[in-house]
């Protein structure tokens, strides 16, 4: 009786979660395809160097988002009672976290960038980490949009805000403006954004603090806050360690590795992500088993729609870099196939962070990700020591494999979830994916010389087979018929 009640309130969930998912599929994809095209053009007016002092105020600004309004905008998501009542308290918490988080990283940006081993990144980050004062401001307005399934409306602020980033950031490139013309880019979408999310969210415009309310939002969002704190950190640690020991020249090699790595987590992790948190959290209402039956039916889910673009990367790393960027950007080739292995990875540790969060367990956020850190730091260090940037990339598939994934499945485990049942959904993309990968690595090799001609047919080649094996055959034959 309690699966078939799981089911049911899957199905309610599903229909809401599957719109808000289109959206916003929809909306990274063309928010992606135009990062894409304008990563193109300033990778040719900018040199490596530019885009490692970017680095540095990237790392210090996916920081301050992560944790700049107390976990207040998760809070709002899964908040049990009428928004209405909440949202004074909560944008009132939010926006004072914010003012006293850029006050802070304002007066710590000289030492930062110092730490990073790239001084003149310091204006960079002042600059780009008062976003974060737009984002408190709106972040409950944009949570309640989250919460309600509304991501077309979110995905049409986005949208609009990006074009403007793209305008003011390839005219200041084309000016001279270096790093800084990413920093005011980003800040022009956030302000564009903001205003838009805000009237779309049909909040009242209250402001108060009711202190019941307030430590209710505290007591869930500050470990939540922690431990998405702490992802954020482990996310760009290499910026630091890369920049700290090589310099920023070779940190711009890196980052642009990074960046392409992080291609499909933009695309389909922040999608899936602003749907699998309400969505997680409607089912925890209900039973153990309607979380756990979620979670059996979106992970292999994910790990399908994730490996193909993992292969490809990690596979033609090279023809993929040299035919995007150039020559002179061969160096994050080697970089970008290991980090394809670790975007897998991280869509999974995403997964169960949101999976523990709509549980309302943040503190066990808080310790996975601790965990993770302990092996995570020194890999990168030993790492990028021995073997430069690449090493960097290693230390992270190393240190994500075998101690992240471990300590992930533990938290969950504990929390009720049962594994068991997901594991062997697992096994057939795996595999599939391995072979795909040995069909386009053949497939190159016959076909060396022009990189274009490299990324179609070895690319298609891996793509059918992957296809082929992971996709069951009843599924295709279901397709056909329609």
């Amino acid at each position: 009786m309690e699966v078939k009640d799981a089911e049911q309130q899957i199905g309610s969930l599903g229909k809401l979660a599957g719109r808000g998912l289109r959206w916003g599929l929809l909306g990274n994809l063309a928010t992606k395809a135009g990062s894409f095209v304008m990563g193109l053009i300033l990778a040719r007016l900018l040199a490596p160097g530019d885009f490692g002092v970017y680095a540095v105020a990237l790392a210090a600004t996916a920081f301050v988002m992560s944790v700049k309004d107390l976990g207040i905008m998760v809070a709002t998501i899964q908040w049990r009672g009428k928004l209405e009542e909440m949202a004074p308290t909560a944008t009132v918490l939010s926006f004072l976290s914010a003012m006293g988080l850029y006050a802070v990283f304002w007066v710590g940006a000289p030492a930062f960038a110092e730490l990073a081993g790239t001084a003149q990144a310091t204006p960079v980050v002042r600059l780009l980490t008062s976003v974060i004062i737009v984002e408190g401001f709106t972040a409950v307005r944009a949570a309640t949009l989250i919460r309600r399934f509304e991501q077309d409306k979110l995905t049409l602020a986005i949208g609009i805000g990006f074009a403007v980033n793209a305008v003011v950031a390839i005219a200041l490139a084309a000016n001279g403006a270096g790093a800084l013309s990413f920093a005011f880019g980003q800040v022009a979408q956030s302000v564009v954004t903001g205003v838009i999310v805000f009237f779309a969210a049909r909040l009242p415009v209250r402001l108060g603090v009711d202190r019941a309310i307030a430590v209710k939002l505290l007591k869930f969002g500050l470990p939540s806050a922690a431990g998405i704190g702490l992802e954020s950190v482990l996310l760009n640690a290499g910026y630091i360690v890369v920049g700290d020991i090589l310099g920023h020249v070779w940190l711009g090699y890196y980052l642009l590795a990074f960046n392409v790595s992080s291609w499909v987590p933009g695309l389909i992790g922040t999608a899936v992500r602003n749907v699998t948190i309400p969505g997680f959290s409607r089912l925890a209402e209900h039973t153990s088993e309607a979380l756990s039956e979620g979670v059996r039916r979106s992970a292999p889910l994910l790990l399908t729609a994730i490996l193909p673009f993992a292969v490809v990367m990690s596979v033609l790393a090279h023809p993929l870099v040299s035919f995007l960027y150039g020559g002179k950007w061969d160096q994050a080739a080697g970089v970008l196939r290991w980090l394809a292995l670790v975007m897998v990875i991280r869509m999974l540790l995403s997964l169960a962070l949101d999976i523990l969060s709509a549980q309302g367990d943040t503190r066990a956020t808080v310790w996975m990700n601790l965990g993770y850190g302990a092996a995570l730091i020194p890999a990168l260090i030993a790492g990028t020591h021995l073997q430069g940037i690449r090493g960097a990339a290693i230390g992270q598939v190393a240190a994500s494999l075998f101690v992240a994934l471990p300590v992930a499945a533990y938290f969950l485990h504990r929390a009720g979830v049962r594994l068991a049942p997901v594991l062997p959904t697992l096994v057939r993309p795996l595999l599939a994916g391995l072979a795909a990968a040995g069909a386009t690595a053949l497939v190159g090799r016959t076909v060396e010389g022009n990189a274009l001609v490299q990324l179609v047919l070895a690319g298609g080649a891996g793509l059918i087979v992957y296809v082929l094996l992971a996709v069951p055959l009843r599924q295709l034959r279901r397709k056909e018929a329609h």
